[in-house]
């Protein structure tokens, strides 16, 4: 096997892309993506829907027709990427199918600006899930402390569900009983819990990204000597904590109900430093279970020069956890990195957000002016 995308998909990676948009659609690329690079997934978020909105005129005539309406820049918003993501979810029909409903999912966030409000996120949770209607559909929620609640609830109400954002290991391990919470009440609800869904997306680069520029900043030989571990040595421990959580007696009991586990994913997966090797944040991850979800440069990166263990987080977690005690050695507080980059995270999409609504606005404005 030559393909080093079939070898990760073969250790058990599914790869999803972390992009969406008209073009791609309308144009077969996301097609292609699933027929030549292993593709079974994707993932959207708001800065990737500003993206896509600002930089191309295939949302022209549905824009146009919402300015003749008079329709609401919030209204309009999310009649423009639920089209998208509708569309997405019927490209990947065929996967959903052909992996039982595993794969073949297209993610659609919740407003991040709603985040710190469990009310709010539940109940855009489940507008989004109707306004889309798609079966291998998830709604992405970021894992707050407020957004737990509304996780379990989407579940338990039958709602597939992304859960974005993570860096802590504490809040990664609150995630998984989140999880573990919906799925009981789902059964005890009398939903088909084998169809339902949930990922748990940790991100990756972003780690290194903050931790290195504090070992910068301290200076020194030891700290120097740290540089881009962090973010490996988190997610190793994160898949730790994973298979600790889904070997429990608790999660035995929902999988002889029929429930799927939720898998770790890693986002944030393109590499910032141009020091690093470009697939270092996919070939380092490679685990049965997970799903690796890629910028499409870091897709065809993979494709052409990946070089793919069988398995490269398993067998390391002492090493990880040696990473973590150094760090703390040299300064580094780890609870106040995985806060700043939880907060950061929030206010980077906000402002994607708000962004994306005056471009929308904007362009209501002059179609219905035309």
């Amino acid at each position: 096997m030559t393909d080093p995308l079939a070898q990760l998909s073969a250790a058990g990676v599914s790869v999803w892309i972390d992009d969406l948009s008209r073009d791609r659609i309308r144009t077969g690329n996301l097609g292609d993506l699933v027929r030549d690079r292993h593709v079974v997934g994707v993932t959207t978020n708001p800065t990737i829907f500003a993206k896509a909105i600002e930089g191309s005129d295939a949302y022209d005539p549905q824009l146009h027709d919402l300015a003749i309406r008079g329709v609401d820049v919030g209204e309009a918003l999310r009649a423009l990427t639920a089209f998208d993501v509708r569309a997405g979810c019927d490209v990947l029909q065929p996967v959903y199918e052909a992996t039982d409903g595993v794969d073949g999912r297209v993610s659609y966030e919740v407003d991040p600006r709603i985040s710190r409000d469990t009310d709010k996120t539940t109940a855009e949770t489940r507008a989004l899930w109707w306004a889309v209607d798609r079966p291998n559909l998830y709604i992405k929620i970021p894992a707050t402390v407020e957004g737990l609640p509304s996780i379990s609830q989407g579940l338990a109400e039958g709602i597939s569900i992304n859960v974005t954002l993570i860096f802590s290991l504490e809040r990664y391990a609150a995630v998984i009983d989140a999880f573990f919470d919906g799925i009981e009440r789902a059964i005890k609800a009398g939903h088909d819990v084998s169809r339902l869904g949930s990922v748990a997306s940790f991100f990756i680069s972003r780690v290194d990204t903050e931790v290195d520029k504090r070992l910068d900043k301290i200076g020194s030989d030891d700290a120097k000597a740290l540089k881009a571990k962090a973010a490996i040595a988190n997610a190793r421990l994160a898949y730790q904590i994973y298979e600790e959580k889904f070997g429990s007696e608790r999660w035995q009991r929902l999988a002889a109900a029929g429930a799927k586990p939720q898998r770790p994913l890693w986002a944030s997966t393109s590499t910032k430093d141009p020091s690093l090797p470009d697939t270092i944040y996919v070939t380092e991850l490679v685990a049965p279970g997970t799903v690796n979800t890629m910028p499409e440069g870091t897709v065809h990166a993979t494709f052409d020069h990946g070089v793919i263990p069988s398995d490269s987080v398993r067998g390391h977690y002492a090493e990880a956890k040696d990473v973590l005690a150094k760090l703390a050695e040299v300064g580094i507080d780890y609870d106040d990195v995985v806060l700043t980059l939880e907060e950061e995270g929030l206010e980077k999409f906000e402002a994607s957000w708000v962004a994306l609504i005056a471009a929308v606005q904007k362009e209501l404005e002059q179609k219905a002016g035309n």
